[in-house]
């Protein structure tokens, strides 16, 4: 069974930071596009950040700067290193993998996804 776990969301104070993670299990994901979506309160779901099987890096513009994506691939993991958070961030964070190729930005087109984490920032 194909598992994708989140971990390391919580509560933060505005200008802090967290780092989450993301454990696969139930196969490789190494030949995979890693992701990172968000939903916040209301409203949709939305892309946050992509790590693809060629090393190539994709940010959301409201997350240059702040956030790095990263990948271990020996281990099935990516995380997700969020800094300068601002409660505009609070969301449930999602981890997901796709295996085709394509836009990275389309959730739909995704093949797995975790149950998420909920990241709040206080103001």
């Amino acid at each position: 069974q194909v598992q994708l776990v989140e971990s390391g969301g919580g509560l933060v104070q505005a200008g802090g930071s967290l780092r989450l993670s993301c454990a696969g299990s139930g196969r490789t994901f190494s030949s995979y596009a890693m992701a990172w979506f968000r939903q916040a309160p209301g409203k949709e779901r939305e892309f946050v950040a992509a790590f693809t099987w060629t090393s190539s890096k994709y940010y959301a513009d409201f997350v240059k700067g702040r956030f790095t994506i990263s990948r271990d691939n020996a281990k099935n993991t990516v995380s997700l290193q969020m800094n300068s958070l601002n409660p505009e961030d609070t969301a449930v964070y999602y981890c997901a993998a796709r295996s085709n190729t394509g836009s990275v930005y389309k959730q739909g087109e995704y093949d797995y996804w975790g149950q998420g984490t909920q990241v709040t920032v206080s103001s």
